[in-house]
């Protein structure tokens, strides 16, 4: 016995048993055989192509780049060419290009022996990346039509390099130095550490004696592309074994005069001389006799702090021609020389190209016994002397200011004292002779000063000459010039 289904709505069952479709039914079904006819013989005629690029990871300037672009057809190959795409996509340069046809390459570039290497069909290599190889590159590929040989069917696939660059160079100075400073006058103190060749910009950041300094962000103004950094206004770290130690404060008050003053030092008026009375100005007095070859000057007294620095932090980032970031970085404090005079200070670069950061590192100090050059060092009469500063015991930042006087008299010129790393005396008179000059260097963190003694000799050839023109005069009138003069 066969069960017998109830029919739907719109549905019936004609004699032999079989359900009947609606009128409307049988065209769709028609139109969509149609249709996946249609869509057969297309897809006959044409085929299918499609390209994809492996995506590529960030690489080093230097590293070896493979570029790999994989398709799928089954269609025959026509050609495969490769783009390197810029100004924005404007310009699309041709890098390599493989002909199936003729089974030949053709590279586009300058030198394709270096620049880049068929492996395969889809893939170019390119060794010894640099900047400018860094943006998009399209792979383009071809198959001919089924149809007819005449028409060619593309598709492309697109990658993005992005090539890193490591700084190449990294240097810590200290800003608008040399320059006069006040002694008993605490001032701001300001460290750039630049950082060049870095693409992406790097981070660059400053520690104390190997300590990280905690820093209070700004924006300098007049520059719009600063990164004050994510970490924001921060308090002011204690400082690490920079306490003012027993050695200095016995040594600060040892300066000091009975009254409890600063005593006068050398370098507090380098434009005076001490001249005693009843003596001439230009002879050494018995006071200038006692001067050591070497004073050393470190007191500050009114710039000893009572609270703990406060470091302030700026950072500008500065385009470059070649697509790198120029990055300065500023560290600004009021300086003290009781703790800062030997600290270390250090600026480090982090990079995602660098498995380390960079590092440099300067250590603050005040100078100490420089060493004087006179040359010529047997000087005569008539004779130019050059004093120059040969350098000193150690090792000094930030760059001193060198000033040079007389003492107990100005300078040959006139002048009360003279700027610069060399003294330059011209046709010395005899009368300099014994003279003493004084150098002295300061910088922030301190000073110094040296003396030297000049002698001048007399000179045989400059006596000839006098002779010889007092002869001349003898002869001319018929009397001695000494007779004259009697």
């Amino acid at each position: 016995m066969v069960g017998i289904t109830q029919p739907r709505p719109g549905q019936h069952v004609n004699a032999d048993g079989v359900w009947d479709l609606p009128p409307n039914m049988g065209k769709m079904s028609v139109l969509s055989l149609w249709f996946l006819l249609c869509a057969d013989l297309l897809d006959l005629t044409v085929g299918y192509l499609t390209v994809t690029i492996e995506p590529l990871p960030p690489v080093v300037v230097g590293e070896t780049v493979t570029l790999k672009c994989n398709f799928k057809t089954d269609g025959r190959l026509r050609e495969i060419v490769w783009y390197r795409v810029t100004e924005g996509g404007t310009i699309k340069q041709k890098i390599f290009t493989y002909d199936a046809m003729f089974n030949t390459n053709y590279s586009h570039m300058e030198d394709y022996r270096r620049r880049e290497d068929l492996v395969y069909q889809s893939t170019v290599r390119l060794p010894e990346v640099r900047i400018s190889d860094n943006g998009p590159y399209e792979c383009h590929v071809g198959i001919y039509d089924r149809a007819t040989r005449e028409k060619v069917v593309l598709a492309s696939g697109n990658v993005f390099l992005t090539v890193m660059s490591p700084p190449n160079n990294i240097s810590v100075l200290a800003e608008n130095t040399p320059a006069p400073f006040s002694r008993y006058q605490a001032q701001n103190f300001t460290l750039v550490c630049t950082a060049k060749g870095g693409k992406p910009a790097p981070t660059v950041y400053f520690k104390r004696d190997g300590e990280l300094i905690e820093v209070i962000s700004y924006v300098q103004p007049g520059y719009g592309d600063e990164s004050g950094g994510s970490a924001g206004v921060r308090g002011a770290r204690p400082l690490i074994s920079r306490d003012l130690d027993d050695t200095k404060l016995q040594k600060s008050l040892s300066l000091l005069g009975p009254d409890g003053r600063p005593g006068r030092l050398y370098t507090e008026s380098p434009g005076r001389g001490y001249h005693t009375p009843g003596q001439p100005a230009n002879e050494p007095s018995p006071a200038t006799e006692a001067i050591p070859e070497t004073v050393v000057s470190r007191e500050f007294p009114r710039w000893v702090q009572t609270t703990d620095p406060l470091y302030y932090f700026s950072n500008t980032h500065i385009p470059q021609s070649d697509g790198s970031v120029l990055v300065q970085a500023k560290l600004t404090w009021t300086l003290n020389p009781q703790l800062d005079n030997d600290a270390l200070f250090s600026c480090e670069v982090k990079h995602p190209a660098l498995s380390m950061p960079m590092q440099t590192e300067v250590t603050l100090a005040a100078p100490k016994g420089p060493k004087l050059l006179m040359t010529p060092a047997r000087a005569k009469v008539g004779d130019t002397v050059r004093i120059t500063v040969q350098g000193f015991q150690n090792e000094v930042f930030p760059e001193p200011l060198f000033t040079w006087t007389r003492v107990g008299g100005r300078l040959l010129d006139g002048s009360t004292e003279r700027a610069g790393k060399e003294l330059v005396l011209e046709r010395v008179p005899a009368e300099l002779n014994g003279s003493m000059y004084r150098c002295t260097a300061q910088n922030p963190l301190g000073s110094t000063d040296t003396h030297t003694r000049l002698i001048v000799f007399e000179n045989p050839s400059m006596m000839k000459n006098t002779q010889n023109q007092n002869s001349k005069y003898e002869s001319l009138w018929g009397f001695s010039v000494r007779e004259f003069l009697v």
